[in-house]
């Protein structure tokens, strides 16, 4: 039976632009190419763990605009099931990517700052491009809560402490209250770590990838990790695949369109 996960997060619109390099402060550049794809920390996760094999809802917000059916394209294609709050204005975010991969990018968060008493249960997954309230709210309703506290902010203690598992990267690990129960911590190219109470109990290393695009590579990660402990794999075997799935993300162009499958993830773990 596959894993049933409940994502309560973020939608956006992602309008990207791939450059040569990133631009100084007050610099135009002009040879940059233009694209559209649905994103948004919550709703990536949520494709992702669908496209790895869970059966995944979404829990987020949009706005009552021409925006809100393209962010949400993704999910519909990906069979997640959507219970929406809707008003105001989508989520978008300006993502400039260079010719290394590296990125930058800027999120007027729109309906996604409105998100309120979410609705969420079993195992539930958040992230930190919403209200921490509503992250509080869908915590205390779910049966197992994993937080990618992404973007880093200030969290209360007790939601840190209300999550069997934390992914963060070592600025987002900075900005926590508190060390968590299980920490998973994203090294980039280097890979991984698991650190239980603050002590390495699991490492893995990144597969070589030529890097595209770094977009939704976090979120890949944070997906197939989840999705792997669900489906009660054991912690280094989760890690491993946590970090393929990244590594397939980075590789490709785009958020969503670039998340991969588990067969993929397989096909990359048996190079």
């Amino acid at each position: 039976m596959p894993p049933d996960l409940t994502v309560v997060g973020s939608v956006n619109l992602d309008l990207v632009a791939r450059c040569e390099r990133l631009p100084r402060a007050g610099e135009t550049l002009t040879d940059a190419t233009f694209a559209r794809h649905p994103g948004g920390k919550g709703a990536n996760q949520a494709v992702a763990a669908a496209r790895l094999g869970a059966r995944v809802a979404f829990v987020g917000a949009v706005g009552e605009d021409d925006y809100a059916e393209e962010a949400l394209a993704g999910l519909r294609e990906a069979g997640v099931e959507t219970l929406l709050q809707r008003g105001g204005t989508t989520g978008v975010a300006l993502i400039l990517v260079d010719a290394e991969g590296e990125n930058a990018i800027v999120v007027a968060p729109g309906a996604n700052a409105e998100l309120r008493n979410p609705e969420a249960g079993g195992a539930v997954l958040c992230q930190l491009e919403i209200p921490v309230e509503a992250v509080a709210v869908a915590a205390e309703r779910a049966d197992r809560f994993f937080l990618n506290a992404a973007p880093a902010k200030p969290v209360p203690t007790e939601l840190v402490r209300a999550a069997e598992l934390v992914v963060v990267n070592r600025y987002e690990l900075e900005a926590l209250p508190e060390t968590p129960r299980l920490t998973a911590l994203t090294l980039g190219e280097e890979g991984a770590v698991l650190l239980e109470g603050g002590e390495e109990v699991a490492r893995a290393s990144a597969p070589s990838v030529t890097a595209v695009d770094g977009t939704a590579a976090g979120d890949a990660f944070t997906a197939c990790l989840v999705v792997s402990l669900l489906e009660e794999r054991d912690r280094e075997e989760a890690l491993r695949r946590a970090c393929a799935a990244g590594a397939i993300a980075a590789s490709r162009p785009g958020a969503q369109p670039s998340l991969p499958t588990a067969d993929e993830v397989d096909e990359m773990l048996a190079l």
